[in-house]
């Protein structure tokens, strides 16, 4: 199960861009997938602890306002279960740098 669930939506991808940067800078929080809605909406999903996903929610919305415009968000404190699978809830896995 997932501590929190905060989603932030935003028109255009450099605002959510700026959103996802602001939210994983300001707290203890895991970036998940972004999603193109379409309309050039983009939805931003972070998940951590309660406290931790709203701090970086509130930070990714100030962020983001300040050069874009945000449709909306969200804050789920205990999504269930059966979000899992329509939902993409798990984290962003950092590919490794190879070198030659």
């Amino acid at each position: 199960m997932i501590d929190a669930l905060g989603i932030i939506e935003t028109l255009g991808f450099t605002a959510g861009i700026q959103a996802a940067d602001a939210a994983v800078k300001s707290a203890n929080v895991k970036l998940g997938k972004w999603v193109k809605v379409g309309g050039g909406r983009i939805s931003i999903i972070i998940r951590g602890d309660v406290a931790a996903v709203k701090a970086a929610v509130e930070a990714g919305v100030q962020a983001a306002s300040n050069i874009g415009d945000v449709k909306s968000e969200v804050i789920i404190p205990r999504p269930s279960d059966k979000l899992l699978p329509k939902f993409p809830l798990e984290p962003i896995k950092q590919e490794k740098k190879t070198t030659k």
